[in-house]
């Protein structure tokens, strides 16, 4: 041990000299000749070395930590081109190359561009200033590279001053997609755009929505943390945490921003995902402290690093956890392996990386391999010396070929070849041994249009200069005890979906789904998200849909209103359920009672019928109005009752517009007729002149039937016409759809029961009047009684119609129907029926007779009573009368008349009993 650290010691005294810029040649990593020359710039170290002098000068310093990866994509460059040289694509023209360090920093790659821009055969490397650059021609036609976003920024707007093409194999910021700013540069992967959307979508698919970010603070990251944000808010995914590490590991803060990230990675419980977009020397510091730290997460990897051997092979890698990564697709580089076995054999002058690294193979050769790793990777050029003796003893065949990473390696063979595809275009009709045969602007506009065939597949720039070649997914997998980076799934950019090979690598991704990674619980079915008072949409509690709602996924935002007023849903539902139909069925048992007492007034209705029928003859069908008025009178009842049937089972259009026209209509006929058997029975006992002269005005019976309904008929018919009824659904009842009779108008429902409560009035009225009419012959009073009875029902129906809802409303309706219909029928016919079955000794003529005659008889007497009295009191009042008589002119053939209450004019004298007899035949046959 003494004597390794020995060397290093005189490694670093004599380095200085050895690697120190002294010229522009030196500046040169890896050159060869060619007739067209292209440039490369890669991070072959990861960082340039800090002067200790004060006060700074401005002088290119060497750099430090060799970068095996990007080493290899310089070899690649290199091996690319020489396999073009040595085929027929270029037909004779060969190609050369300028490759450059920039040590991960832009001051140096900014320097490594000037000396691209500058004039060709310019011994001194001096870069021209002109107003126009089309006729220039620069030491280089074209530039691969460079390793990260933020040098390739900075080196795409200085080419773009000459517009010389920039391909670069790794370069993935969004930003550099804009033609605008950098309308020179292409690439040969895909933009962040779409690892970002990828990323987000494995995350969504796993079920995670609460994670952690970590990033470099510089263009690259902070692009990429941005793209990322948009495409996980767009997923869904929310991230807890985002920690930003310096761009630089000379940066004094560096340490301590790791352990904060560790410290903030520890205390987040809940986030068990990680997504890290770093560089690989920034993940190898994270890793280590995270491993320290007991660490346990899985660990969603960029480009940059997914496929890192060096950080694979980390002792103790398994104790972070699951990585998965995205990875640029890779093809068949065999051939690039076989040059790296016989890279012993090239020579070094005119590679200085490859100097480097035979010269670091000699300080670490005895060290394990992953110590050895670290040891390359550690050391500086100026802890180097200028020669390594036995050099070939010391190689070792398989390191290099261990540390390829495929992605990196064909994109940047891809580079290569695009460029070269290009300058065949340009060199069609051309001398390109002549190396102002064509511009670098020229080249450019051919590359546009480059198409590449790899594996008979067809490779191209989009209008944004990116070749969509997709990525792999990568899973690093525990194999024999050693970290194995395995390909778990392809993702195509262009569909945006996961590709698996065979189901045991759809089952490895399908096994991320086990680790939760969530703010809070998942939200079952029937159950949505409240957001609580955290600014993260990702964090709420669970509560129950509402009724009317439902939710059939997990993590729903909001529940689903059910679709319209036909479905229902308790709370807590994961479906909508179609609402129950009611109405008033036949099979309901109210309605089945119903019916039976609508049945029953049916035949009630015949069975009077039949008994008027038969005794036909005699006085009290005759006193009724005969069989024709009786006949209306039970046609109608038996109408009313059979409107009742309309209120029952599922209304329909036909049944909505029959039922209140039919009752209506009837019912009115109904009173029209009673109204017409009042006015005669009043007619036929009335005493009163001025009563009697109005009643024969009015009693016109046909007319005045026709002209009562008729109005109800032209109510009904204006009803049906302008204001319909129909059938409605009412949902006023949760769970339930009750099918209903919208009346279409309540003001012509209104009008036409209120016309029949007229006409019931009315009639109410004059059988009122007749109430005190001879006993067995008096109607009067029963229709008074059945009014009565129709308006008590009617009264207490609009109130209770007016809060009644669901199926039962129609039977409210029915009830009343039934109740005023019984009524009248039951006032006006079931009397007579019982004296013509059980008193058929008083429905005789002269039973009727008699009965007139004492009623007449009694009316006289009440006259006489009257006249007596009127005798008694003064000879006053006489003289009042004789005066009467005489100013009134009421004399008749010379006799004073006058007239008592009750009965007709008398001549001066009370009626004998054979004027009573008179006066009961005229009674009688008036009726």
């Amino acid at each position: 041990m003494a004597f390794v650290t020995f060397l290093i010691l005189c490694f670093v005294i004599a380095t200085d000299i050895a690697f120190s810029c002294q010229n522009t040649d030196d500046f040169v990593g890896a050159s060869s000749p060619g007739d067209i020359v292209i440039g490369g710039l890669f991070a072959v170290h990861s960082e340039m070395l800090r002067s200790e002098e004060h006060p700074m000068k401005p002088v290119i310093q060497n750099c430090a930590g060799f970068e095996i990866q990007i080493f290899l994509q310089t070899l690649a460059m290199i091996h690319a081109i020489e396999t073009i040289n040595n085929s027929t694509l270029l037909s004779g023209v060969t190609l050369g190359y300028e490759i450059y360090d920039t040590c991960a920093e832009v001051t140096k790659a900014m320097a490594s561009a000037l000396r691209f821009l500058a004039k060709f055969n310019s011994s001194e490397g001096v870069v021209e200033f002109k107003c126009n650059y089309s006729d220039y021609i620069p030491r280089i036609k074209a530039v691969v590279g460079a390793s990260y976003s933020e040098v390739s920024m900075a080196v795409s707007r200085l080419l773009a001053l000459q517009l010389i093409p920039q391909v670069s194999p790794v370069s993935s910021a969004e930003i550099l997609s804009d033609k605008i700013r950098f309308p020179s540069f292409f690439r040969t992967i895909p933009s962040d755009f779409h690892q970002t959307r990828a990323m987000a979508h494995l995350i969504s698919e796993s079920g995670w929505n609460w994670i952690g970010v970590i990033a470099t603070d510089d263009d690259n990251g902070r692009f990429a943390l941005e793209s990322f944000g948009v495409q996980a808010m767009a997923n869904n995914v929310c991230i807890a945490f985002k920690e930003m590490l310096p761009a630089y590991l000379s940066d004094n803060t560096f340490h301590t921003r790791v352990d904060h990230a560790i410290e903030k990675i520890v205390k987040e419980t809940r986030v068990n995902v990680i997504v890290v977009f770093m560089r690989q020397f920034h993940v190898l510091k994270l890793f280590k402290k995270a491993i320290e730290r007991n660490v346990h997460k899985i660990w969603l990897a960029s480009d940059n690093w997914s496929s890192a051997v060096k950080i694979s092979t980390i002792p103790n890698i398994r104790q972070l956890g699951t990585i998965v990564g995205f990875g640029f697709k890779s093809r068949n580089i065999s051939t690039f392996q076989d040059f790296l076995r016989n890279l012993h054999e090239k020579p070094l002058d005119n590679n200085k990386f490859l100097h480097e690294y035979i010269m670091l193979l000699s300080v670490c050769e005895h060290l394990e391999y992953y110590d050895f790793q670290m040891c390359i990777a550690n050391h500086s050029q100026d802890d180097l010396l200028q020669n390594v003796e036995n050099k070939h003893q010391i190689w070792k065949d398989d390191f290099l070929n261990a540390n390829i990473e495929p992605g990196f390696i064909y994109s940047t063979v891809l580079a290569v070849y695009a460029i070269a595809h290009a300058i065949k275009g340009q060199c069609k009709d051309r001398n390109c041994k002549d190396p102002s045969a064509f511009t670098p602007w020229e080249l450019l506009e051919e590359l546009k249009k480059v198409t590449v065939i790899d594996d008979d597949k067809e490779i191209k720039f989009d209008s944004k200069g990116d070749m969509r070649t997709g990525y792999d997914v990568l899973l690093w997998k525990e194999i024999d005890g050693h970290m194995e980076i395995t390909t778990m799934a392809e993702y195509d950019p262009e569909k945006g979906d996961f590709i698996f090979e065979d189901e045991e690598k759809k089952k490895d991704f399908l096994d991320l789904k086990k680790v939760q990674s969530t703010c809070s619980q998942h939200c079952r079915p029937g159950q949505m998200k409240k957001v609580t008072e955290s600014p993260h949409t990702c964090c709420y509690e669970c509560v129950y849909c509402p009724e009317n709602h439902y939710s059939n996924q997990t993590d729903v935002d909001y529940c689903y209103r059910c679709s319209n007023k036909s479905y229902w849903a308790p709370i807590n539902s994961t479906a909508c359920h179609r609402k129950t139909i009611h109405f008033l069925a036949w099979t309901d048992w109210f309605a089945v009672f119903l019916l039976l007492l609508s049945a029953f007034g049916v035949l009630l209705v015949l069975s009077i019928s039949v008994i008027f029928t038969k005794n036909l003859n005699t006085p009290v069908v005759k006193a009724s109005g005969g069989l024709t008025v009786c006949y209306i009178i039970l046609f109608s009842h038996f109408l009313i009752f059979l409107s009742t049937v309309f209120f029952i089972d599922e209304p329909t259009e036909f049944k909505c517009k029959t039922r209140q026209a039919l009752f209506g209509i009837s019912f009115t006929l109904c009173i029209s007729c009673i109204l017409i058997k009042s006015l005669k029975i009043l007619l036929a006992f009335s005493f009163d002149p001025k009563l009697q002269n109005f009643l024969k005005c009015v009693y016109k019976p046909v007319p005045t039937v026709i002209t009562c309904t008729g109005i109800q008929v032209i109510i009904c018919t204006f009803w049906l016409i302008f204001r319909t009824p129909f059938v409605k659904q009412n949902f006023s009842i949760p769970r339930e759809i009750i099918l209903e009779c919208n009346e279409g108008s309540i003001v012509a429902f209104g009008i036409m029961l209120g016309y029949i409560a007229a006409l019931a009035f009315i009639c109410f009225i004059f059988a009122f009047k007749g109430r005190k009419l001879p006993e067995n012959y008096n109607e009067a009073k029963f229709i008074t009684f059945g009014m009565l009875i129709y308006f008590i029902a009617w009264i207490v129906f609009i109130p209770v119609y007016a809060t009644t809802f669901g199926k039962y409303l129609p039977a409210v309706e029915i009830i009343v129907v039934l109740i005023s219909n019984y009524g009248i029928l039951c006032c006006t016919f079931l009397p007579k029926c019982y004296v013509i079955i059980y008193k058929q000794e008083t429905n005789t003529k002269s039973a009727f007779l008699k009965m007139i005659y004492t009623y007449s008889s009694k009316s006289a007497g009440s006259v006489a009573v009257s006249q007596i009295s009127l005798d008694s009191k003064s000879s006053s009042s006489r003289a009042t009368i004789s005066d009467s008589c005489k100013s009134e002119k009421n004399s008749v053939n010379g006799n004073c008349h006058f007239q008592v209450p009750g009965q007709r004019l008398i001549k001066g004298k009370v009626l004998s009993k054979n004027s009573a007899r008179t006066t009961v035949r005229k009674r009688l046959s008036s009726i």
